[in-house]
């Protein structure tokens, strides 16, 4: 708990929220309402706490939580006119925030959070599938299911997700209500999907390779031949991931292969064990910035349209990534075929069928591999 203190005094209100409402001279940077952070364990977590106040010398602030009975008040760390501190919270919520300051023994303010969560909180990457490329724009059934957005504020996870791009549905309303019916907790859910990347563009700056994909905005041409990606997406990714320092997340969910199979240029397909080598750059990058394992699931993912329908060579490169054990399997979505596809199953994207049985499908992949791990000593 020490390091996670550290770590949020030294962040500051960096990537965090707007300032919540409150007195005068008190405002709550974060939490903001709405916010899930990931728990430890089944039994629960830490809640870090972060306030602004212009308060004398001798003056405090406390904050707890309002849970059953009389709740103790937790002194913060002052730094300046910066307090912050961690609160630990059980599993579930939404829970409510109180914070005060306290100037010569008296109440001098008081600021709330009304609804603040401890569960499960999931990274969604890759290109159009994981994004707002889906033919209904779907809620989830209850507002325990929550998106961040780039500017670190929480709102319900209804279409379009922010940070994704596309302005249509998704999946992620339909896997978040399972999981959260499954795991009776709050569910984040932060959406880095961009429509119509490679695998090429998703590189860390500056990394080669001997071939452009089809769309080239993410890459240039490298010195001495060849291209490179210019490392705006993988930025933008392991931006979204810091945002949730210092608790973090449980995974990353990766839909994407598309753009790399079977193009209409074949000079523009990704061979097979090309992919599988940039999507493991990917994988250890980011692992390697944030500084921990971070489990990474990985879908089987190249369907274009029918008579187009799957690519053997970069699904072979994806179950490769799994089998070998450096990411965990996702579900199979080339299976989703017909009427699950959208324009009468003419097209690529899902139909709000497709985005339902994707999420279905998602959730099988996860919530087996989730129980064990919240059962594991």
């Amino acid at each position: 708990m020490a390091v996670l203190l550290a770590h949020l005094v030294a962040q500051g209100v960096a990537g965090g929220a707007p300032p919540q409402p409150g007195d005068a001279d008190l405002r709550i940077v974060r939490p903001n309402e709405l916010a899930v952070v990931q728990r430890r364990d089944r039994a629960g977590g830490v809640i870090p706490v972060e306030v602004r106040a212009g308060l004398p010398e001798a003056g405090a602030i406390e904050a707890r939580l309002a849970l059953a009975g009389d709740a103790p008040w937790r002194s913060l760390q002052r730094d300046g006119e910066t307090f912050t501190g961690l609160l630990d919270a059980p599993s579930g919520g939404w829970h409510r925030l109180e914070v005060r300051s306290v100037v010569g023994g008296a109440v001098a303010g008081m600021a709330t959070v009304e609804r603040v969560g401890v569960g499960e909180v999931f990274i969604v990457a890759g290109q159009s599938n994981s994004a707002n490329h889906g033919e209904e724009r779907l809620a989830p059934a209850t507002d325990r299911v929550v998106a961040l957005d780039p500017g670190g504020v929480w709102r319900v996870a209804a279409d379009p997700q922010p940070g994704a791009s596309g302005d249509g549905g998704s999946f992620l309303p339909s896997l978040g209500d399972r999981l959260e019916a499954e795991f009776k907790v709050p569910i984040g859910l932060v959406a880095c999907g961009i429509g119509a990347t490679s695998v090429r563009e998703w590189l860390p700056g500056g990394s080669r390779f001997p071939a452009p994909p089809t769309l080239t905005g993410r890459i240039r041409p490298a010195a001495g031949g060849g291209f490179e990606s210019d490392g705006v997406a993988y930025a933008m990714l392991v931006g979204r991931m810091k945002q949730l320092e210092p608790t973090g997340f449980r995974g990353v969910l990766w839909h994407q292969g598309e753009s790399d199979a079977n193009q209409q240029d074949r000079s523009r397909t990704l061979p097979g064990p090309l992919y599988e080598a940039m999507l493991a750059r990917v994988i250890r990058a980011t692992r390697a910035d944030l500084g921990r394992e971070v489990p990474w699931f990985v879908a089987r993912a190249t369907y274009h349209v029918p008579g187009d329908e799957s690519s053997t060579d970069i699904r072979a490169a994806q179950a490769a990534l799994c089998r070998d054990g450096f990411a965990f399997p996702g579900p199979d979505t080339d299976a989703l075929k017909g009427s699950l596809r959208d324009s009468g199953g003419r097209g690529v994207h899902f139909s709000g069928a497709g985005q339902r049985r994707h999420a279905e499908a998602w959730f099988a992949s996860i919530a087996p591999w989730l129980e064990a791990r919240l059962t594991a000593p």
